[in-house]
């Protein structure tokens, strides 16, 4: 039996909720999905379908990922200024480069203990 496809919204969460405390919480504003850890936002996505997302970005990657591929990523309106890139992930989605994303974003907002428990490199 063939696995059900996953909606976008549902990969989302799942890369997410998979980060240590990660918590789903609306955001207050649009009441759509928003991830958390400890209260502070890490991926905000646009709608309850999930088809773009905001998140957190190293320094110099919002410039780098708008300017090779302005279709799936933009500067988001309030937090563009900040750095935090968008993603249309309706888009060809590349699912483990958002996967990064996400953990890039995770280790940018979470106490230094907690990213630390996710090994690998911390974003520059």
């Amino acid at each position: 039996m063939a696995k059900a496809k996953l909606s976008p919204i549902d990969r989302i969460r799942d890369m997410c909720l998979a980060l240590p405390e990660a918590v789903e919480k609306p955001f207050e504003a649009h009441d759509a999905p928003a991830f958390r850890v400890r209260d502070k936002i890490f991926v905000m996505t646009h709608s309850e379908d999930g088809a773009t997302v905001t998140l957190k970005a190293p320094p110099g990657a919002q410039h780098i990922l708008v300017g090779d591929d302005p279709q799936r990523f933009f500067v988001p309106r309030y937090v563009g200024s900040k750095g935090w890139v968008g993603v249309n992930v309706t888009v060809a989605p590349d699912w483990d480069e958002l996967r990064g994303l996400i953990e890039d974003s995770y280790r940018l907002i979470a106490p230094k203990r907690l990213a630390a428990l996710l090994g690998g490199p911390e974003p520059l």
